[in-house]
């Protein structure tokens, strides 16, 4: 399948799919709802552009369709992730991690993730 990338709205959506495994348009636009103002019409229209474009299927089965996402949560984030390096950053990674690092402080488990992660690195040398 080639890469679809997700618009902003498209993304709310999926991150609700992520999170339920498969929903009725009813319940993510309970979800969406609950942070922002979308009307269901809007989140309806987006969910069959989403399904036209192979980002969700739609369980036809019953009188509800039931969605859920096409793209894993993974390769999604993967994707975006190496769009903004190299659109935002100039191709370097390390130049993201001090960005992020510098704007929000970590917790504890993260620190510790993190550390971890750069003893793997260093060691994989």
């Amino acid at each position: 399948m080639k890469s679809i990338k997700p618009t902003e709205s498209e993304l709310e959506i999926l991150q609700v799919l992520w999170q339920k495994g498969n929903a009725t348009v009813r319940e993510v636009h309970e979800v969406l709802c609950l942070h922002k103002d979308a009307g269901y019409t809007t989140t309806l229209k987006l969910m069959q552009i989403m399904h036209e474009k192979g980002l969700v299927s739609r369980n036809e089965q019953s009188k509800t369709h039931i969605y859920k996402a096409n793209v894993s949560k993974e390769n999604t984030q993967q994707q975006l992730l190496g769009k903004m390096i190299n659109s935002l950053f100039e191709g370097s990674a390390s130049a993201l991690v001090i960005q992020a690092l510098g704007n929000t402080k970590p917790s504890a488990n993260e620190i510790e993730a993190i550390e971890q992660l750069l003893d793997e690195l260093k060691n994989a040398e």
